[in-house]
């Protein structure tokens, strides 16, 4: 069967299929901190309230999401306000195959044109895909959390990534504008179009 690729801005109705892809990282795995699976509904609630401000990126094959990223406050006081946060997670039978790569390069463009400096990456410090892949996106390592979490039976650290999205000028940054003022201009049109061309899997 023909795999059909396509990347496309999330909408509260993914939020179970988006769910799907993020549930195993929490049953099974320590990427994720929490230890139950959220309900739909909570999901629902966070992608709206992500959304409001800041671009969700899913890749969908065949139609189902296989994988997702986007960006979130990393703090909440108005001086962080440039320095979102960003996450990424793909279905298992999904990895090496680029998606990841070219959701995090859309979304990058993204926060770039909304206003945004830097982005930055909580990575489990054994996660032996994630890190590397970071890396090769040209995130810098930047501190490590240590013993900062505990599941399925041990402490676990976290590595903290940072990746520059544009030159940090000395003048005073204009506020980052929020995603619906800009999600029906022609160039982020062409950041998803670009994106999809890029789907070449």
């Amino acid at each position: 069967m023909k795999q059909d690729y396509t990347i496309r801005f999330i909408t509260t109705d993914d939020a179970a299929a988006a769910l799907a892809v993020y549930a195993p990282y929490v049953l099974n795995t320590a990427i994720s901190f929490e230890y139950e699976v959220p309900p739909v509904d909570d999901f629902r609630n966070k992608i709206e309230k992500i959304i409001a401000q800041y671009p969700w990126l899913v890749c969908t094959c065949n139609d189902e999401i296989i994988g997702y990223a986007y960006g979130s406050t990393h703090r909440n006081r108005k001086g962080y306000q440039w320095s979102p946060e960003v996450t990424v997670y793909m279905k298992e039978d999904h990895h090496r195959k680029g998606i990841a790569r070219l959701l995090y390069s859309a979304l990058f463009d993204m926060l770039r044109m909304q206003g945004y400096y830097s982005v930055y990456a909580g990575v489990l410090s054994t996660n032996i895909k994630s890190v590397p892949f970071h890396k090769a996106m040209g995130f810098e390592e930047i501190g490590v959390f240590r013993n900062i979490g505990y599941k399925l039976g041990e402490w676990h650290s976290n590595l903290w990534l940072q990746y520059s999205l544009q030159d940090h000028l000395l003048e005073e940054p204009a506020t980052p504008v929020s995603i619906d003022k800009l999600m029906d201009t022609d160039a982020f049109k062409e950041l998803i179009a670009e994106a999809n061309r890029g789907l070449l899997i």
